[in-house]
């Protein structure tokens, strides 16, 4: 008995990312003999079961089930969870089902299409069906160069309103290919105007998807997070097909049954992608989110976690804030004398200059060479908290009594209350800065929209206080 004991004394272990753990032991022949060798998967090589639960014994749904233990490391990024952000498998989840939904409505759309391109039509034109489909991809390759110039630096800014917006307007490209056989006059138009809209949900969604890439990837596994994305997409669209198979032949003699099918079929897509984007957690800062941090903040005291600002986040409104925050403008746009320039560097040695216009409220940032994304930081939170001065609700003493001076008789002038904020925030935003990575938001960088103008100017020689 004690000989059999010393046999079964553990040598070493090992395991598979973040799965159990399995043990080695000497067998009678001196060999090794490792635990539950039977229950590792087959592609995986790893049980599932959680440290302390017997490896042997339970091994978990993916170790006894080998054809799932399978699909996970097929469609899965290696190392996950691990190797992933923590809202990647609801995000994904959702991604799908509004994948699937918009595969079935893609097909319904395709099949508007050929129709009236005359397919199954013995009087159609081949040139004049030709002609049409150039002209179509022509528009729509336009409008991508175009969208790309005009939006392509915003987009990682609001990423998640951006990636909303393009399967928004992809349904919207689809409802229109699914109406243009109805008006043969204006057929050529519509599927124009419906390609260029698929044109720049290309742009968008493709662009965004990066971004959110970047977000879900947690050991520089870019590559792999977007591979196994393309898997889990292929799957989905292939079982699209197969059910659009099914489907086709059953509303295609009835357009006012496709027409509805359409219609169910795009509430799903805009409820799915909905869910989809309001699972996601970013750590970093845009503009909605540091402003609403920054109000909970100076209201409570107390810093927002990225999970409670995400969900509060306004996913539908989020390009259109009540406050104009431009950062990196020229310094030209702000002064045009040698004393509007004094006037405005006085009193504050930040990397950053404000102009204030509370007629419009409106604040434009110049940003200094030496400007880094703290600095940067600093400056959207001096604007926010300039904005705040003119809306309502609790406020720091200090903050509150600059609100009471700024609406009290004759406006107070903008740059006096821009040097008062800033002798406020020299005490405010340290506090602010600490809370928010306490909170787990990531300051080392951001997603606020800032431009690439930079500029210098002689330092002001009075001293900040602290």
């Amino acid at each position: 008995m004690a000989d059999s004991a010393s046999l079964r004394v553990q040598l070493c272990t090992e395991q598979f990312g973040s799965r159990a753990p399995r043990g080695c032991h000497a067998a009678a022949d001196g060999s090794l003999q490792w635990d539950g060798a039977r229950r590792w998967g087959w592609l995986s090589g790893a049980p599932t079961a959680k440290p302390g639960q017997d490896a042997g014994g339970g091994g978990g749904r993916w170790a006894a089930l080998p054809v799932l233990s399978g699909l996970r490391a097929v469609l899965l990024p290696q190392g996950f969870p691990d190797s992933v952000s923590p809202d990647y498998l609801s995000y994904q989840l959702w991604d799908s089902v509004q994948a699937f939904a918009s595969s079935l409505s893609g097909s319904l759309a395709t099949q508007a299409v050929l129709q009236g391109l005359g397919v199954g039509d013995a009087k159609a034109s081949v040139s004049a069906a030709t002609s049409t489909w150039l002209l179509k991809d022509s528009t729509g390759m336009l409008g991508r160069i175009v969208f790309a110039w005009w939006k392509g630096s915003k987009l990682d800014c609001n990423a998640k309103q951006w990636r909303l917006f393009a399967d928004v307007l992809n349904d919207i490209a689809m409802f229109l290919e699914i109406m243009a056989p109805m008006y043969p006059i204006f057929f050529t138009m519509t599927v124009s105007t419906s390609n260029l809209a698929k044109c720049i949900v290309g742009v968008a969604g493709g662009a965004t998807r990066a971004a959110l890439t970047m977000h879900q990837a947690r050991r520089n596994n870019m590559a792999d997070v977007s591979a196994k994305d393309s898997s889990q997409e292929t799957v989905v669209n292939l079982a699209g097909l197969l059910v659009s198979l099914l489907m086709l032949p059953l509303v295609s003699s009835c357009p006012s049954l496709s027409l509805g099918c359409f219609i169910l079929l795009t509430a799903l897509h805009i409820y799915a992608n909905y869910r989809a984007v309001r699972a996601l957690v970013l750590e970093t800062l845009n503009e909605s989110r540091l402003q609403l941090v920054l109000k909970h903040f100076l209201q409570r005291g107390e810093v927002l976690e990225p999970a409670s600002a995400n969900q509060m986040e306004p996913l539908w409104t989020g390009f259109w804030p009540s406050l104009s925050l431009s950062l990196g403008v020229p310094l030209h746009h702000l002064v045009s004398s040698v004393s509007e320039l004094k006037q405005l560097v006085e009193g504050h040695r930040e990397p950053y200059l404000l102009r204030w216009d509370q007629s419009r409220n409106q604040v434009q940032v110049v940003l200094s060479q030496v400007a880094g994304p703290e600095a940067v930081l600093r400056a959207a939170t001096h604007g926010l908290v300039l904005g705040a001065l003119q809306e309502d609700g609790p406020l720091p003493n200090e903050l509150a009594e600059l609100r009471e001076q700024a609406r009290a008789g004759p406006k107070k002038e903008s740059w006096m209350l821009i040097r008062e904020t800033h002798r406020v925030l020299d005490t405010l935003f340290p506090k602010f800065l600490k809370g928010l990575q306490a909170a787990g938001w990531k300051t080392e960088k951001h997603h606020l929209e800032v431009d690439e103008w930079r500029a210098t100017w002689p330092l002001s020689p009075e001293k900040k206080v602290l």
